[in-house]
Order: C-alpha cells, then structure tokens, then sequence
C-alpha cells in the first residue's frame, strides 16, 4: 500500500475514533498539536511546491471539465434573443404571443436560477460537488425538448422553466468546487473559465440563429447539456474539503493524490497529496470543535444546520452578502444582461436596423468569448477592484456616446447607424475585464469554508432575482425614460456608480487566500490571531506567506 493510503487509513481511524465517543477535554491542546504538524508539512512544502503552470494540470483540467456545463447557460441565456424576434414575427406558428409573454420567456430563466440555486447548495453538502452538476442534465434535456415540441407559448414556459433550474444546479457548484481545488494564485483565473465558456454558448447559440429555426436550435442546444455532464463524469474527481467533511478520508486521499500528481514529491514517507489532507483534516476536526459548542458527534449532527445559518449573523456571513447585492444591483442596472437578453431586440431599438441584427449578434457573441480568454490572464495580472474601475469606467463612455448618436440618428442622421453597434461591442468588451465576471467570482471567495455552499448559493439567487427585474425592466424603462437613447445613459450612470462603489466599498480579494478573506469580514489583525489549519491549507502553495504565519503563530 502506497503512503498516501496508508496515511490516510490511520487519519480515518482517528476520526472514527473521536466520532464513537465524547470530545476529550483536552480537544484544544490536541488541536494544537496537530497544528504543529500541518506547519512542520507546510515548512516541507516549501521547496517541493512551485506556481508553474505545469504542476497544475490536473487542477486545471478538474476546473474546466467541472464548468464545462456553463456552455449549456450561455447557450440559454441568449437563446431569448433567436427566440422572441421569431415568435414575435408575423408568420410565427405559435399562437396567443404577447410583449408581454415574450418578455417573460426571456427572463423566466433567471427567475427560476435562485429556486435552483437553493437546490444545488443543499445537495452540494448531501451528495457533492461533482454528483449536483450531474443532476442538471435531466432538467437541462427535459427544458429544451418541451420548447422544441411548444405548440403554444405555455410550453415553451415551461421548457424555459426547467432550463433556468438546470442553469443553477449545473453551475452554483462549478464555482464552489473550483474555489476549493486551485491554488491561490490559480483561483480567480480558473473561477472565471466558467463565464468564459458561458460565452463560447452564446456564440453557438448565436451562429445556430443564423443558420437555424429556434425549433431545430433547441434540438441542437440538447447536446451541449449531455457532453458536459460526461466530462464531469470521466474527468472530475471530488473536492477533496467536501469528502474530508463527510470523514471520507480514503477518497479525499484518492482527489488529492490526482490533484498534486504533476507536482515534485518529498523524499520521505508522507507525500505531497497526504501533507494537504492533514491539513484538510486538522480543519475538520478543528471546526467540529471550537465553532460547534457539542459534546458528541451526534450532537454535532442536530446542531449541524442550526450552526450554519448562525454563521450568517457573523461579519464573515452577512457583510459578504450585502456587499454582494449592492454590486449585482449595480452590474444588473448596468445594461450587461439586458443587451445579452435583447441583443437583437436592443440593436433595432436603437437606429442600428439597417445592419443585419441576427449577424451582429454573432460579433457580439464572439466579442464576448474572446474577452472571457483575455479576462482570465488579467485576472492572475491586476487587482479585482482596479479592473472593476476600468471596465465601468469604459462602460459608462461607450453607452454615453451610444445614446447622444442614437438621438442624432431619431432625427435622421442613417448614415451614423453604426456607431450603436461599434458602441455595444465596446460595451460588451469593456464589461468583460471587471464588471460582468469578477463578481460571479465573489459568490464563492469571500465566504467562509463553513457556509461557503449556502453563501454562494443565496447570493447566486440574489444575483439572479435583480437579473429577472432588470431584463423585465426594460421595456418599461424604454416607456418610463422617454425612448433608447435615455436608457442608455441609465446604463452609463449605473456604471458611474459601480466605479465609486470598487473604489470605496469593494474589498480587495487578489492574491489572498481564503483565510485573509475571511480575516478581513472579521476586522482581525493577524498579529493578534491565532491561525488555523485552513489557513495553511489555503497558503500552503507559498512558502513566504507560510513562514509570514509561522512567525504570527508564535507572536501570538
């Protein structure tokens, strides 16, 4: 039997053994001793561990393969723009359409994320991580057939429906995985893969409108829920900190000895892989103990739930979700996800007619993914809120000079009918470095390990319920504003705000690890701390700040 089993067969044996009886009292120096122990691994690591990307393949590979299925959201979050011009045509066959129905099939989908969302964050900690994803499929296929086979606008609602369930629960734990699997310096690049595939989605969507019916679109879109959830299942392993959580200490082994497979080994007994899983467990056992006040693991069990949701009442719980819905509100109000909904809807409305909407979309599209790539090398380069600044910055001169020409173009100057679009690919380009990604990203790093699943999946609602009033928004705001023009620089002054709220109130989160994150909710000096093993477990890729905690561990 190789090392990593070995280890990981005793570590199981002392988790049984503490999960038989009653917590010793003196749990506390234990604790200690076995912090000990993850700094004296964390120490070893240092010569052993690099930032290269070739170390991080696996970690990669997981990453990507897990957010694969955010091919299918891209791919029906911008379906409503094939979908509503056509039935809304003339020679459409589905009968009883409205502006108002035709609205609500473009944003019911968001709507139904925040039931699906809590779904996907209570079978997150039954079933796992990789296994939620899986379970998407079935509502993923089942959506697209009902709108394929609609013979009124009811069935298409109810194929959008079960679409917006299956975007949650194949995507909130994508996020929560990735954040628990990469390595610090690797974390934001590869959280953002996944708005970066939503993005090579909507391209596909975007050429399929072009080519196709929405009928033979909606066929085709079944097809992009299916080979996602086949990679996940041949090429993802589990998140090593859900295992460890559940005392699966042989298959956390297993994960980490794939995830740090590519990485130098120790010349010594204990592996690379098994020094993490100390750690992971020294974490488990460490928040079983102090954080859950119980004198048995059954009481552990009872208290499980009532625990989690106290976490909320804690700076590290609520602070994360207000900053959070402030800076959804100002993403949503920004006009990002409504051009995306009404991409060609939008166009038409504001004097680009002359210009084949359907083929525009398709720029966008493709606009859109190529600066999904470039956002994630900017996210390893420059700090969340600089890029935040930037992108809002952009964003709120590109729709300012898109409204004063729409004006222009009302009054009878065609020959600018350009200019909107030219201005919309801007936009699009500019929301892409900071606003329209960085806070999907947020969702899963600022919450604590302990209500990370629960944290993620109520903000992930929270985003999508301002997303559904936004997009529901916008036909009004066209009628309350006074035409195109005007809600274009609505757009730009919510932007104008987004600028101040990175500057003021947006924590910054660049190359620190989750424990830095968390410390800053609490406003606790690290000098004054004590750290814990989740700590070491989060920095432990680097030395420096390994040897940083050494020295606050014995200041303290």
């Amino acid at each position: 039997m190789d090392p990593i089993s070995i280890g990981a067969s005793q570590l199981q044996l002392s988790i049984r053994s503490n999960s038989e009886g009653k917590f010793r009292n003196d749990t506390s120096e234990k604790q200690e001793d076995a912090f000990k122990e993850v700094i004296t691994s964390c120490r070893s690591l240092n010569k052993y561990e690099t930032n290269t990307l070739k170390t991080a393949i696996p970690q990669i590979s997981a990453a990507i393969a897990a957010a694969s299925f955010h091919v299918y959201v891209g791919i029906a979050l911008s379906y409503s723009s094939i979908l509503v011009p056509q039935i809304e045509s003339p020679d459409s066959d589905i009968p009883q359409t409205t502006k108002t129905l035709t609205s609500l099939c473009a944003s019911i989908v968001v709507l139904m994320v925040p039931v699906g969302s809590l779904i996907a964050g209570y079978l997150m900690d039954i079933i796992g991580r990789t296994n939620t994803i899986k379970v998407a499929v079935f509502p993923a296929v089942l959506g697209f057939i009902f709108v394929a086979l609609a013979s009124d606008v009811y069935y298409i609602l109810a194929g959008r429906i079960l679409t917006g369930l299956a975007c949650a629960i194949g995507t909130s734990p994508a996020y929560v995985f990735i954040t628990e699997i990469a390595r610090p310096d690797l974390r934001g690049s590869l959280i953002s893969s996944a708005p970066t595939i939503a993005s090579l989605g909507m391209c596909l969507a975007y050429i399929a409108g072009v080519l196709f019916d929405w009928r033979t679109t909606a066929w085709l879109s079944i097809i992009f829920a299916v080979i996602p959830i086949l990679l996940v299942q041949f090429a993802v392993v589990e998140s090593p900190v859900y295992l460890v959580s559940k005392g699966r200490i042989e298959d956390a082994a297993k994960s980490l000895k794939y995830l740090y497979k590519k990485y130098p080994q120790p010349d010594q007994n204990e592996s690379l892989a098994d020094m993490h899983l100390r750690a992971l467990i020294c974490d488990n056992e460490k928040r079983i103990a102090e954080k859950i006040k119980v004198s048995s693991m059954t009481d552990v069990k009872s208290h499980k739930t009532q625990s989690k949701w106290a976490n909320f009442k804690k700076p590290t719980g609520y602070k994360p979700l207000i900053i959070l819905f402030f800076l959804f509100f100002i993403q949503q109000f920004s006009g990002i996800y409504i051009t995306l909904f009404y991409s060609v809807t939008f166009l038409q409305d504001v004097g680009a007619d002359g210009i084949d909407p359907f083929v525009s979309s398709i720029f966008l599209g493709v606009v859109r993914f190529l600066m999904s790539l470039m956002n994630a090398w900017l996210l390893r380069r420059f700090k969340r809120r600089f890029l935040i600044m930037v992108s809002t910055f952009f964003m709120a001169s590109f729709m300012f000079i898109s409204g004063s020409v729409t004006i222009w173009i009302e009054e009878g100057a065609k020959e600018l009918k350009v200019v909107p679009v030219i201005c919309l690919l801007g936009f699009v380009c500019s929301s892409m470095i900071g606003l329209l990604s960085i806070p999907w990203t947020l969702t899963a790093e600022m919450f604590p390990t302990s209500i990370r699943s629960a944290g993620h999946s109520i903000s992930f609602s929270i985003a999508n319920i301002l997303m559904f009033v936004a997009v529901q928004a916008y036909r009004p705001l066209l009628y309350i504003l006074g035409g195109p023009h005007a809600v274009q620089w609505f757009f730009a002054l919510f932007s104008i705000i987004g600028f101040f709220f990175a500057l003021c109130v947006l924590p910054e989160t660049h190359g620190k690890t989750l424990a830095e994150i968390e410390m800053h909710f609490e406003k606790k000096s690290p000098a004054k701390n004590r750290v814990n093993a989740s700590d070491i477990y989060s920095v432990s890729a680097n030395s420096k700040e390994v040897e940083q905690m050494l020295k606050m561990k014995e200041n303290a």
